[in-house]
């Protein structure tokens, strides 16, 4: 039977499963159901925790240096083979999963998929600093972007950084000092990284744009981080929400 419903299962389908930002308890619930009754994941290497996989008695296979053809051949040879299979992927799906090419690629092969949502690095960053991400007063936006790189000739950066919004950066930590010299915030503008947010090593690091990128770079922190830029980071005069009267 599928999760959570009482219908006969559809055998022709691949879940795609938001693993959450690295804490196991993470996932959802959702998620961890379709994992513990799977015969086969395939996950995205070490952006996933490998802890998430202990929920899972089924085959785990790593797709880290596959290209998008092997990774499909393998999913699709698993639903033939009347498995339950499930692409696992770090985060949300939604969110930098590089999703639509596999989606697109199982459709041609006659193949349905299911998106299980999850937790993304952001809302734990958001969590493990103790913030809100929007804030009366100070700002009712926020931006998710990255910085130009391999897979984007030309990002946008500066011009979203005038809006004055909270800015989360993904992919971006090897480059934070480029980030912060482009963006147009103001060089007090507070600024947060957070490196592996909800795993085991979290590290937090709390600075503004003028000199994050000397802290981040003394701790030796380049990559699998989130970056945060925005006063909501340390409000002053918001103002009180409605909800409250």
């Amino acid at each position: 039977m599928p999760i959570g419903t009482g219908k006969t299962k559809i055998k022709n389908i691949v879940y795609f499963v938001g693993a959450g930002p690295g804490n196991p308890e993470y996932i959802t619930v959702k998620g961890r159901k379709i994992l513990e009754s799977a015969d086969l994941v395939m996950y995205t290497g070490s952006l996933v925790n490998p802890d998430v996989l202990d929920y899972t008695k089924g085959e785990k296979i790593d797709s880290h240096g596959m290209k998008l053809e092997d990774i499909v051949d393998v999913l699709e040879k698993g639903v033939r083979a009347g498995k339950t299979v499930v692409r696992l992927h770090s985060g949300d799906p939604s969110l930098y999963g590089a999703i639509i090419e596999q989606i697109d690629r199982l459709r041609e092969r006659g193949i349905d998929i299911e998106i299980v949502p999850g937790v993304t690095s952001l809302f734990a960053s958001a969590a493990a600093l103790k913030k809100q991400l929007t804030l009366n007063g100070i700002t009712e936006t926020l931006i998710i972007t990255r910085p130009a790189g391999a897979t984007l000739e030309k990002d946008s950066l500066r011009e979203l950084s005038r809006h004055n919004a909270t800015m989360a950066i993904y992919l971006g930590t090897h480059k934070l000092r480029e980030i912060t010299n482009e963006v147009a915030y103001p060089r007090e503008t507070p600024a947060a990284v957070v490196y592996h947010a909800s795993w085991d090593d979290e590290k937090i690091v709390l600075g503004t744009v003028g000199d994050i990128a000397d802290k981040v770079e003394a701790l030796g922190i380049d990559k699998s981080a989130m970056i945060i830029i925005g006063d909501v980071l340390s409000p002053e005069n918001y103002r009180r929400s409605h909800l409250y009267g």
